[in-house]
């Protein structure tokens, strides 16, 4: 598995987006209802959707947010020997949650570290690190991370 990341518009092909949410000063992460992990909000950017549109679509549904401030952070790339795919890493600040509606995901919790059990261990810490290079993504400086 490898992951690497990239200026922000330095891919083309975009097929996913991840985000990297704050909540409360803490990093909110989503448990999907078959699996006993967590991840980030985000997946499939969907035929017509933009990148910014699929990232927003997706924080609704994976944890509820209602009200936040997105934005695009940098391009990501990852897979495996056989392929491999582009996407782009949101950094949201998320104001209000309201209830988790009906989807995959089983819960949404506050942490205020990557979690050890990760859905995707070879991506997450990758684009986490990343993330951190640019954004305080934790309780000092959460603010700066919306827009």
């Amino acid at each position: 598995m490898y992951c690497n990341a990239f200026p922000l518009g330095e891919r083309r092909n975009y097929k996913y987006v991840v985000t990297f949410s704050v909540y409360q000063g803490r990093l909110l992460f989503s448990r999907h209802r078959d699996r006993e992990t967590w991840e980030t909000q985000g997946g499939h950017i969907e035929p017509g959707e933009t990148p910014l549109e699929a990232a927003r679509r997706e924080l609704f549904e994976e944890s509820g947010a209602v009200d936040f401030q997105i934005r695009p952070a940098f391009d990501y790339r990852a897979g495996d020997d056989r392929d491999g795919a582009d996407g782009v890493v949101f950094i949201a600040n998320v104001k209000e949650l309201g209830p988790l509606p009906p989807s995959e995901m089983a819960e949404v919790r506050l942490f205020d570290r990557l979690p050890e059990a990760l859905t995707y261990p070879g991506i997450t810490p990758v684009l986490y690190q990343h993330a951190q290079s640019l954004f305080s993504l934790q309780t000092e400086g959460t603010e700066k991370a919306g827009s």
